[in-house]
């Protein structure tokens, strides 16, 4: 089995990413959670 390190670059620039998306979206929600519900 052979590591491909270009493969595992593109696999962890896509994980961080989506990690990164998903933080952001998460505090967006929180945001609106906050103005609509309080």
């Amino acid at each position: 089995m052979t590591m491909d390190i270009t493969e595992q670059r593109k696999t962890y620039a896509l994980f961080m990413s989506l990690t990164k998306w998903g933080i952001i979206a998460c505090i967006g929600l929180l945001v609106l959670m906050a103005i609509f519900l309080v």
